[in-house]
């Protein structure tokens, strides 16, 4: 399969006013070498795949309600996640023992397979991405990045 290129978040150099256009796009790259070799694996896995089955990793046995509450997102987008990640066979559905109206789910083998793959494909674009930049320019990057959340914190109250 030839290999795709992204055009779309590629830009111009930014200028002082574009740093969260900066930011976006440096994420959005990052995410699309993190899941470029899942993609195209057996299980297909996107960001949002990854979200949830991370969450039933750190959550083994919680609930879609569960899930709902903790993300935020909407109950019927979850709902298709969560049978997507069930149809390929990276969660496990169990009723649960006192109401079998409530489903307990959980990563199968193959999930926390992939869940691991996934950590350590975040680790090594991480390793890659700060490369070059001594540990005080990593630290003075996180400082920096923190005080712009610190503003838009600040704005969201």
């Amino acid at each position: 399969m030839a290999e795709s290129v992204d055009t779309v978040n590629h830009m111009a150099p930014h200028a002082e006013d574009d740093v969260l256009e900066l930011v976006h796009a440096v994420m959005h790259q990052y995410r699309s070498l993190q899941y470029r070799s899942l993609r195209d694996g057996p299980h297909a896995i996107t960001h949002m795949d990854s979200k949830v089955l991370g969450y039933f990793c750190r959550h083994p046995g919680a609930t879609q309600s569960d899930l709902a509450a903790h993300s935020g997102r909407d109950k019927a987008q979850l709902a298709r996640l969560v049978k997507g990640l069930r149809d390929r066979g990276l969660l496990a559905a169990e009723a649960d023992e006192q109401d079998r109206r409530n489903v307990r789910l959980t990563p199968t083998t193959d999930g926390k397979a992939v869940q691991r793959a996934l950590q350590q494909q975040a680790t090594r674009l991480g390793a890659a991405a700060v490369a070059g930049m001594s540990a005080t320019e990593r630290r003075q990057l996180m400082a920096l990045l923190l005080r712009v959340q610190a503003n838009l914190d600040r704005l969201a109250r």
